[in-house]
């Protein structure tokens, strides 16, 4: 008994052993920290994640035709060069984010890529009795900000301020001449959902105009280089109408009671989904314009609050923005003082946009409220509410703030979801080849367990066999014990 314990001992010994040897293989190589050091279900769910909100984030969709681009800096033959932009809001705000936005190009590998971002850089901000400042934030090249084509988001914390500064200390090429500058689209800060840089003081250390589409002011002007395609929403037409030139049109808004109001947004209207497309990017809007706000219907009291001259095409963008100084009214007339020319018909002018907004502490008071125009306005087929719904061509309309972010957290995504991806193609391919390697280890083992129990049991059988003999030795020595004491007792 005890010879056949050892045995299976044995044979369970040599199969832990083989398995052993088949966890170690298995076990995957994991390094510190990261995407390796996460297990399997979690980067799977990752993935989920990724998936389920970028399916509720804006799209990038790029402005085409002819427009303002931005601000551009003084060239350079190499990059270790200090520029710098400074916008002055006039007051003193709580910021709690700045976004930089590119200036965007096409590239023939990498399709669309921001040109002239700073590799190096960092945000100041002051108030007017500090005018050294406080860094916010700061930034180098080894922190994956490029390559993009979003916009950047800077957090500030409520941070107090009268000022922003952003200055760089590395330039990066800009493509098509392979010199040194610094350029961005747009800068924005936001103190709640207000962005308080809108149409500000801007102030460079260098300033290079080429043509009409560069300039400093155009910084801080609210033109950026995407339409606004959110993710969610039914899309909507835009308003047109011809416009009786004997009698020039006015739209009224009505919000049903006063609110403090302090900025307008315009919505051109939006570019067909053909390539190219059948009409310039300024068709529909007025030349001149004026906002009037009133707490009375027949405008008795009103308040001009802006006056908008568009000299050309570089003042026009698919989203306007005006701020102004905030007025408490009930109702709102945009009155047309010269309206565009339709490039079909050059003797009947057209009238048209997407949407009106006016905000409140950066929020469209304006959505779903009723609106009025004079007869010169009056289109049958497509209704004056299409101007209040809140929906353009893609959909939704989002605030800018909410804009911007969702633009920058899609980048965010996009980045991460290859890298999640790569790492659960590894892990897969990990796993299959350990399920092969585990169907090799699981034929050995079960070779050898079957060979020991083979051996195990001609040994069985030998003892067997030895026993036996020696039974049949000790009976034959026994037998002939007896035989001979009978015949000794028989003598």
């Amino acid at each position: 008994m005890a010879t056949k314990a050892h045995q299976s001992r044995r044979v369970v010994l040599f199969a832990s052993w083989l398995l052993g040897g088949a966890c170690m293989a298995m076990t995957p190589h994991a390094s510190p920290g990261g995407l390796h050091s996460q297990p399997l279900s979690r980067l799977e769910q990752r993935r989920m994640d990724i998936d389920s909100e970028l399916a509720t984030l804006a799209n990038y969709s790029l402005r085409s035709g002819t427009g303002a681009i931005g601000y551009r800096s003084t060239y350079h033959t190499d990059e270790v060069h200090s520029e710098w932009v400074e916008i002055d809001f006039g007051s003193e705000f709580p910021l709690d984010e700045v976004v930089l936005v590119p200036v965007i190009r096409r590239d023939a590998q990498t399709e669309f890529q921001a040109d002239g971002f700073p590799k190096r850089f960092r945000l100041i901000a002051g108030t007017a009795d500090d005018r050294e400042g406080t860094v916010i934030a700061e930034y180098a090249d080894d922190q994956n900000i490029l390559p993009r084509s979003a916009p950047f988001v800077i957090p500030c914390n409520a941070h107090s301020a009268s000022w922003i500064r952003i200055e760089t200390t590395h330039l990066s090429i800009r493509a098509f001449d392979e010199r040194y500058v610094f350029q961005l689209s747009e800068i924005m800060a936001f103190s709640g959902q207000e962005n308080v840089a809108l149409h500000k003081n801007v102030q460079s250390k260098s300033n290079r105009r080429d043509g009409f589409a560069w300039d400093k002011n155009f910084i801080a002007d609210g033109f950026v280089p995407y339409l606004m395609d959110a993710a969610t929403g039914k899309k909507s037409v835009a308003f047109m109408s011809r416009i009786n030139t004997n009698t020039l049109p006015s739209l009224t808004i009505d919000l049903g009671e006063s609110h403090p109001v302090s900025g307008l947004h315009l919505h051109a209207v939006d570019p067909s989904d053909v390539l190219p497309q059948a009409l310039p990017s300024d068709f529909g809007i007025p030349k001149k314009m004026t906002l009037e706000g009133a707490k009375q219907a027949d405008f008795s009291d009103a308040e001009l609050l802006l006056n908008l001259q568009l000299d050309s095409i570089y003042d026009m963008a698919p989203v306007m923005m005006w701020p102004f100084a905030e007025n408490t009214n009930r109702y709102f007339r945009l009155s047309i003082n010269a309206p565009s020319s339709d490039p079909r018909s050059l003797d009947t002018p057209r009238f048209g946009f997407a949407e009106i907004e006016l905000l409140s502490s950066g929020e469209n008071i304006a959505r779903g409220k009723p609106i009025s125009a004079t007869d010169a306005l009056i289109n049958p087929q497509r209704p004056l509410s299409l101007l209040t719904d809140g929906r353009n061509m893609y959909g939704t309309i989002l605030p800018i703030r909410n804009w911007m972010e969702q633009l920058a957290r899609r980048h965010d995504l996009e980045t991460e979801r290859p890298l999640v991806e790569q790492e659960l193609k590894m892990r897969y391919e990990r796993q299959q080849t350990n399920l092969h390697r585990l169907g090799w280890l699981s034929t050995v083992l079960a070779a050898g367990i079957v060979l020991i129990l083979l051996i195990d049991r001609l040994l069985r059988m030998r003892e067997i066999r030895g026993i036996e003999q020696r039974i049949a030795a000790d009976l034959h020595d026994e037998l002939g014990a007896n035989l001979h004491t009978i015949g000794l007792l028989s003598d």
